[in-house]
């Protein structure tokens, strides 16, 4: 009888049964097709070895400055790093200082004569200002801030040539102004402290035996546990707990109250990257001993980063709804957290600048010329210039008009009040200016379809914006409008705010149950592995999904969780050059496309980030891990399904191009089906050696099986190191062996 060719059509179909689906790929893990014909997938490196970050990375950003530094953004719910040359630089906003005013002004009005600023000292959170000298008549003074805060003090008794000013911590409480003599003409002395600062109390605790920090503050500091805090002008306890111990950045334990908290001391001089690994803080702990007995001085600062976000979607009232010490013990939130809650990060370049921001939170600038150390990202409503700037968002863009669109933000007549159908843009060329004049092109749009903006996706031609039903197109318009938006399709849905994707002049985007294409009309996507997908995914955890491009091999990946799982342990591609689709089992939580960089980059949640189609190995383990792909197709009929046939041979159709494997080999295993609701049969791998599961070769020209069926499958695996290979079309020697 003639060899058999085994010729498949490209594609995994899991919408049928097997039996159905004959002559196609019924089952996959980490597999394409290219022209048709399957091949394994390019393996991963670390992108740095020795460096992971803190957290879940669900945002990653590739931009180039002025001096060609290549720059990556990494968002994740704990920091947002700038990655450059192997190393993380943490670029976290601060959200509060305890540090009140940087510079105080103090006036005595009614009087003539000089003065002069002594020192500062604070004691119980009162800061005294001593050595004022002046003469004059007696006058009414005041304590003016930055803050423009001005208590006031009439008339008060002058007596005494030495003056002293004491300043409540609180910038509310009363001041007092004493001994200042004064004779001669009405005239206004000024005491001047540009260099002074008024800071709220901090008292730093220790416990003989113990690494734990209690640090109490006068105001309630509003920070979570795991939220970051970085002190500066701390004195030493007077023991084992030193300056240089406690003048760092420190994660927050534990929370008793709103006014207290603790951290673990450890070693000097041990930045938290240099602890950080494998995405875990490794710190050397410091124990007090008996001699740790101070407050901490008179000058601390503690710098609060904004607090920490989610790192899983949490629904509902009570026990682990919302972050930790929101409310009083034993209370239930009373709030329906949802997946917005989730940390998600956006951003954008501004030349060779970063905007970010986070979902439904602030948004921040970054100015690469400012350096890599030490410099935070802060508030665009605090830069030079800033005029009516949006505080809070869901998502920022800059155009290729050079226009800052915010979208989901507060409006200009309501700072502050989030609206999330809400978009607004700067004007052209600024990150500044944002209030609508009929001088610049600023402005705002209100969408009016929908309860929330999801996603906004850049194309050539437009700016497509999802809401949780909607579809709009925003366009360019110029002045005086600037931008405008009309309606592309009403009732779609879209699964995350990470969902859609654009390629050339297209967008896909996971839905609710379907996948749809955007190409000047949106369609609905035939999947066909539709069923496999949704049936098996975590729908709580959803908002996690994140969708990315492939452009070396014309794919759409979206990574998922699936039902048992709490984070992405999936992905599904569907390759818009074949018009296939396929899917398998990895762990990525964020991915970006070659470009700035050559290689696709994305992040896992082992806390590194990879460089993918690098190698044919999992570089996530070192010596790197075999990567297990295989490819098995359906049932196929021996004649019409009525008869028993024998297999007693494979001619292997392989190539395995590329491979760094001394001998490179795959298995291929054909199993038999009796009926198409029954077990295999039997199963064994062809070999050319003497073993059970030895691969086939590059030059293997035969195997030599004996299989008895109705039907069978064809199966193509590889478990080893340095191996790719490609299938052509196997064929297989079959006789009848009669019905029964």
């Amino acid at each position: 009888m003639p060899l058999t060719k085994l010729q498949f059509k490209p594609g995994v179909n899991r919408e049928t049964t097997s039996y159905t689906n004959e002559g196609g790929w019924y089952d996959v893990d980490k597999v394409r097709f290219r022209f048709g014909f399957p091949e394994k997938i390019g393996g991963w490196v670390k992108h740095n070895s020795t460096q992971s970050f803190l957290g879940a990375c669900r945002s990653l950003f590739p931009w180039v400055a002025l001096d060609f530094s290549r720059y990556l953004g990494v968002g994740t719910n704990k920091k947002y790093y700038v990655e450059t040359g192997g190393a993380f630089y943490d670029i976290t906003p601060i959200r509060y200082s305890n540090e009140l005013n940087a510079s105080i002004t103090v006036s005595v009005s009614g009087s003539a004569g000089t003065t002069a600023v002594g020192s500062i000292t604070k004691s119980d959170n009162v800061a005294t200002l001593t050595g004022v000298e002046g003469t004059g008549g007696v006058g009414s003074p005041i304590i003016s801030t930055d803050d423009n805060i001005t208590p006031v003090i009439s008339s008060p008794t002058l007596t005494g040539s030495v003056g002293e000013v004491t300043i409540g911590g609180n910038l509310d409480v009363s001041v007092t102004l004493d001994g200042v003599e004064g004779t001669g003409e009405v005239g206004s002395p000024l005491v001047s402290g540009e260099n002074v600062t008024v800071f709220d109390d901090l008292v730093f605790s220790a416990t003989d035996g113990s690494s734990t920090i209690t640090v109490t503050v006068n105001e309630a500091h509003g920070a979570t546990v795991g939220d970051f805090v970085t002190f500066s002008g701390v004195d030493g306890l007077g023991g084992n707990i030193t300056a240089g111990v406690l003048n760092q950045e420190y994660e927050i334990s534990t929370i008793p109250s709103n006014s207290t908290f603790t951290f673990e001391a450890r070693l000097a001089n041990t930045t938290i990257q240099s602890i950080t690994v494998d995405g875990q803080l490794t710190p050397t702990p410091v124990v007090a001993n008996y001699l740790d007995t101070g407050d901490g001085g008179i000058t601390s600062v503690a710098f609060y980063q904004i607090t920490t976000g989610l790192d899983s979607a949490v629904f509902g009232n009570g026990w682990g709804a919302g972050s930790w010490s929101r409310g009083a013990w034993g209370s239930a939130a009373q709030i329906n957290v949802e997946t917005d809650t989730l940390r998600l990060w956006n951003e954008d370049s501004f030349g060779e600048d970063l905007i970010i921001n986070y979902r439904d939170g602030g948004i921040y600038y970054w100015d690469e010329s400012l350096g890599l150390n030490n410099n935070r990202a802060v508030e665009l409503s605090s830069l030079s210039g800033a005029n009516k700037s949006p505080t809070v968002a869901k998502q920022v863009m800059v155009a290729d008009e050079r226009h800052v669109l915010v979208f989901g933000c507060d409006l200009e007549t309501t700072p502050g009040v989030q609206d999330s159908l809400a978009i607004r843009f700067s004007d052209q060329e600024s990150v500044t200016d944002w209030e609508t004049t009929v001088a610049n092109t600023a402005g705002e749009i209100r969408l009016s379809s929908g309860s929330e903006i999801v996603q906004a996706v850049k194309t050539r031609q437009q700016i497509l914006v999802f809401t949780d039903t909607t579809m709009y197109a925003l366009q360019y318009l110029g002045p005086p409008f600037t931008y405008g938006s009309n309606v592309v399709s009403q009732n779609i849905t879209i699964m995350s705010p990470k969902s859609a994707v654009a390629f050339e002049d297209n967008v896909m985007w996971m839905g609710t149950n379907e996948f749809y294409i955007y190409g000047g009309q949106v369609q609905k996507l035939p999947c066909t592995v539709r069923d496999y997908v949704f049936d098996d995914l975590n729908e709580g955890q959803a908002e996690k999904i994140f969708g990315s491009l492939n452009t070396e091999s014309s794919e759409i990946w979206w990574f998922y969780p699936s039902a048992s799982s709490e984070s992405n342990d999936r992905y599904v591609v569907y390759n818009y050059l074949e018009k296939v689709w396929y899917y398998g089992d990895l762990s990525r939580t964020a991915w970006v496309d070659r470009g700035v960089f050559t290689r696709p980059i994305a992040a896992s949640t082992d806390a590194y980030l990879y460089d993918h189609e690098e190698g044919f190995d999992d570089g996530s383990t070192n010596p790197a891990s075999p990567i297990n792909a295989y490819l098995e197709s359906s049932q196929i009929d021996i004649g019409d399904g009525d008869s028993f046939a024998f297999i007693r041979r494979l001619i292997p159709d392989i190539t395995f191009r590329d491979s760094t494997a001394s001998a490179p080999s795959a298995l291929m295993t054909l199993k038999t089906r009796n009926f198409p609701g029954g077990d295999y049969l039997q199963s064994k791998a062809s070999t050319v050696e003497k073993s059970a599961s030895v691969p086939v070769e590059q030059f293997t020209e035969q195997a030599h099986v004996r299989l008895r069926g109705r039907s069978f499958a064809f199966r193509i695996s590889s478990e080893d190191t340095g191996v790719s290979w490609r299938l052509g079309s196997p064929r297989v020697d079959i006789r009848p062996d009669g019905r029964r």
